[in-house]
């Protein structure tokens, strides 16, 4: 996924040089300890060395930074620490007990959970992995050629996984194209994916501002429109129904529905709360509740609730917190994750049943703005607990462990506390923080209206 703007930090990327091959690494990271149902127990500092990193091996692009000490008072640490020597990560996924990352590398790294020991790659003939997708044992991937491919890997003993395909297929060049369908590539970068489960369909999003939908049984585009006037930054679809959105640097959300006896997609509904340009999306559904969350580049991160007996969604307010623009999102249940161009991962929750948000507290360990992120539930006993996966345009991978306690108020900002334990619906006439780049364009006049 990548975000609008020609000044902004993440346009600030160098091109990584080759990696030298090199065998599967294993390493071991050093974790704290579980935390008990009473207390929370930290393990000692990691020694320093001279540079303030640990080499893992001599041709590895990836060394152990040492972790800070934590606070006894917190009730969140990271476990983990990577820093990559060249390049920047620009994608997350996790599936089957596995994290995968994709770089400017032609590899896409597997770690496994959540002590991150190097369990291998899986080699492209193309680099500049922009976005990847996990789903059972299956992971999709796009890359700088422009187009998407299809592995599947076992979690053995052994980390094993084979390529199946790539999108399009060499051969549908070939094929005459029939009402915009059976179409070539992207014709720009795909910047983001989703997956429908039970029909097999892969959505892809592109800075060509198109979609297209893949039928992944026999690697056939089934279809490909135009969604957006700008870049398609983010993609998501609801399981339970089919509906697709898409969020663009346009600074629209828009929400397609499938007409099934013609592979096609019909415009529904479109959400334009504010010209910003929206670069992630997110759903979280829980019982009868489903809610949309965008982040867009003017730090906010808008939400919508859906109707119950309609597919219509209800603006509900939206979360302030952030300085500068909203890069990434992620949720697991009521629980919402953020991270943004402030290089801070901010932590949110839903109370069940409403549309009141509590700000839980602001994980600050990157020294770069947050590009990606990925989130999945660890335990449920008397805590809570989470794994958030964070990579930063500092070059930096880090593994988060959160513990939520029912009930609790976690307001725990290491500059200030959160003014109010809940963020309720505002008015929009209030003038949120910008990022200097959205700035630059406003007093340009080149801002969307």
């Amino acid at each position: 996924m990548d975000f609008h703007g020609k000044d902004t930090l993440l346009n600030l990327m160098e091109t990584e040089k080759p990696e030298p091959p090199q065998s599967p690494l294993h390493l071991h990271l050093q974790t704290h300890k579980e935390i008990s149902e009473q207390d929370l127990q930290f393990s000692p500092p990691r020694p320093s060395s001279s540079d303030g990193m640990f080499p893992i091996m001599p041709d590895s692009p990836w060394t152990l930074s040492p972790l800070p000490t934590p606070s006894s008072s917190l009730l969140y640490h990271c476990i983990a620490s990577l820093h990559r020597h060249e390049g920047n990560i620009y994608a997350i996924a996790a599936s089957k007990g596995l994290v995968f990352t994709g770089s400017n590398s032609s590899r896409i790294r597997v770690w496994k959970q959540p002590d991150c020991m190097d369990r291998g790659y899986l080699k492209a003939s193309s680099g500049e992995i922009r976005a990847i997708l996990a789903y059972s044992n299956m992971l999709f991937s796009t890359h700088k050629d422009h187009k998407i491919r299809i592995w599947t890997f076992t979690v053995s003993d052994s980390f094993k996984s084979k390529k199946l395909g790539t999108l399009p297929r060499k051969t549908s060049i070939l094929i005459f194209p029939s009402r915009g369908k059976n179409t070539p590539k992207h014709k720009d970068s795909v910047s983001c994916m989703a997956y429908y489960h039970s029909e097999g369909l892969l959505y892809t999003g592109s800075h060509d501002r198109t979609v297209k939908a893949w039928r992944v049984s026999d690697r056939k585009c089934v279809d490909s429109f135009g969604a957006h006037e700008d870049n398609v930054n983010a993609i998501l679809v609801n399981q339970d129904d089919g509906c697709l959105f898409t969020g663009s640097s346009d600074g629209s959300v828009k929400i397609w529905r499938r007409v099934y006896t013609e592979d096609s997609h019909t415009l529904t509904m479109t959400l334009k709360f504010q010209p910003s340009p929206v670069n992630a999306l997110a759903l979280s559904c829980s019982f009868n509740h489903c809610f949309l969350y965008s982040g867009s580049s003017d730090g906010m991160i808008n939400f919508w609730e859906k109707e119950r007996l309609c597919y219509r969604f209800n603006h509900g307010g939206f979360l302030q917190g952030h300085r500068f623009a909203v890069l990434c999102l992620a949720t697991v249940g009521n629980m919402i994750f953020s991270g943004s161009e402030d290089t801070t991962i901010r932590v949110w929750r839903r109370e069940e049943g409403s549309c009141y948000h509590e700000c839980l507290t602001v994980l600050d360990g990157h020294r770069g703005p947050v590009r990606c992120l990925a989130a999945c539930l660890e335990m449920e006993k008397v805590v809570m607990g989470f794994l958030v996966y964070s990579a930063s345009l500092d070059q930096t991978f880090k593994v988060w462990r959160i513990k939520v306690l029912p009930d609790e108020k976690m307001c725990m900002d290491y500059s200030e506390q959160c003014e109010a334990p809940r963020v309720k619906i505002r008015d929009y006439d209030m003038s949120p923080v910008l990022s200097p780049s959205w700035v630059e364009k406003k007093l340009q006049g080149s801002y969307f209206q």
